[in-house]
């Protein structure tokens, strides 16, 4: 969130500083002390110029290994198995090897259990082994790495089947007042998962190793499309055509004298080109979409390096917009300068998002739908700049009022006069 949150720290900070300075009357007295406005903002300019600088060291060597740890945390986390959670009339199976289920939980924290049925899988032979209790109680022991189930009153049934006679199978009942079973809770573990696994990624790495990443997968695909013309040879026959058409004349001259058919072999000719082009346009649909696949996974490399550029240009440009807006709005707090920040800065964000969509879709190169926010929102700074250096009220009802005056209003009136009279009178 840190690359996310630097811009808008910028343009909100600037706007709330020129804009108090403007408010009280400071920026006129420094004005008129003989300081122009450039002047008065090169210290803040320079902080911002640190702070971007500050911003690509940290996209570049923090926020790679910052996504490295997040992002293979959040994997193992979601391989997590949930928390154990036996609940009433339900066959729990979440501990590997045994189905437990019980007619009712007791207790203020549950643990007391009444009518407990555990089937034991451990052994692989099906529902072979069965526990039936009367009551029970659950609890957990060594900080939570086994869970104790003591029974009481119940039956255990084991049945061992013969594997060379059936018929033989034993069967074995044995009655016991208290038994106490302890199960392994392992599988409930946090298991972290080799990092290097994720390395891989394009959040993952610095600009050096995006830039070897797509050269490599750049080179890939022009060996991919050099490789597509060889491979479709073998889908083409060639053959000798009558260009001048003579041979056909005599041909069709002689079927004519003998009364005889065409011959067939035309017709499989046709049928096999016809497999054949068939054959052509499945294989080129196919490469194809494998072609679009890695030049899109190109353009995503190139993104995550141009990403790194752009987001720490963003904090210059959110200086040089918010500094003479705020000078030109003269109002501090966080009442008006938070709301003209918010609204730049989803300008800037919608930009952003629409460029980066675009450069991946490769409707634009790279370089240009990246750099398409910025470029967007310069000219609306550089005009903000000049407004502020000329003391210009932009933001002030007498600018407007001004504007208004200099729009020849009677001659709009009497133009829509006219063309009302006309459109009446061609309707006539």
């Amino acid at each position: 969130m840190v690359p996310i949150s630097l811009p808008l720290a910028v343009l909100l900070s600037s706007l709330m500083t020129f804009g108090t300075l403007g408010e009280h009357h400071e920026l006129t007295a420094i004005k008129t002390s003989g300081i122009s406005l450039t002047r008065i903002l090169r210290p803040i300019f320079i902080l911002s110029l640190l702070l971007s600088v500050g911003a690509f060291w940290y996209n570049e060597t923090i926020i790679p290994k910052a996504n490295l740890k997040a992002y293979s945390l959040l994997w193992d986390v979601r391989q997590q198995k949930l928390a154990l959670d036996i609940r009433e009339n339900i066959f729990y199976n979440g501990i590997p090897g045994y189905t437990i289920k019980v007619n009712e939980k007791q207790g203020e924290n549950g643990d007391i259990l009444k009518g407990v049925m555990i089937y034991d899988h451990s052994g692989r032979a099906g529902n072979s082994a069965m526990i039936l209790a009367d009551s029970g109680r659950m609890t957990t022991r060594y900080d939570g790495q086994y869970l104790s189930l003591e029974l009481f009153r119940g039956t255990m049934y084991v049945e061992k089947p013969d594997q060379h006679n059936r018929a033989g199978a034993s069967f074995t009942r044995q009655s016991f007042a208290r038994n106490q079973l302890l199960f392994s809770l392992a599988s409930f573990g946090l298991d972290r998962t080799n990092e290097e696994l994720f390395a891989e990624n394009k959040m993952m790495k610095n600009i050096p190793q995006l830039i070897a990443h797509s050269d490599s997968l750049h080179q890939r695909l022009n060996v991919e499309r050099r490789l597509l013309v060889t491979q479709l040879n073998p889908y083409y026959s060639y053959a000798r055509f009558d260009t001048t058409g003579q041979a056909t004349n005599r041909r069709l001259a002689d079927w004519k004298v003998s009364d005889e058919r065409l011959p067939a072999v035309s017709v499989g000719m046709m049928q096999q080109a016809s497999n054949r082009a068939r054959n052509v346009r499945a294989f080129i649909s196919s490469n194809a979409d494998r072609l679009n696949t890695l030049a899109r996974d190109t353009s995503m490399f190139r993104i995550e390096i141009y990403r790194k550029y752009t987001q720490s240009a963003a904090i210059l440009l959110m200086f040089l917009i918010g500094a003479p807006l705020g000078a030109i709005i003269k109002k501090g707090g966080l009442g008006v300068p938070l709301l003209i920040a918010i609204l730049f800065f989803i300008i800037y964000y919608v930009i952003s998002i629409m460029g980066e969509k675009y450069a991946r879709e490769m409707i634009l190169t790279v370089p240009l739908g990246m750099w398409l926010a910025d470029l967007a929102l310069l000219p609306v700074g550089l005009f903000f700049l000049y407004q502020a250096r000329n003391d210009s009220g932009l933001l002030e009802g007498d600018f407007w009022r001004r504007i208004v005056r200099w729009v020849p209003i009677e001659q709009l009136r009497n133009l829509l006069r006219n063309r009302a009279f006309l459109a009446r009178r061609a309707q006539a």
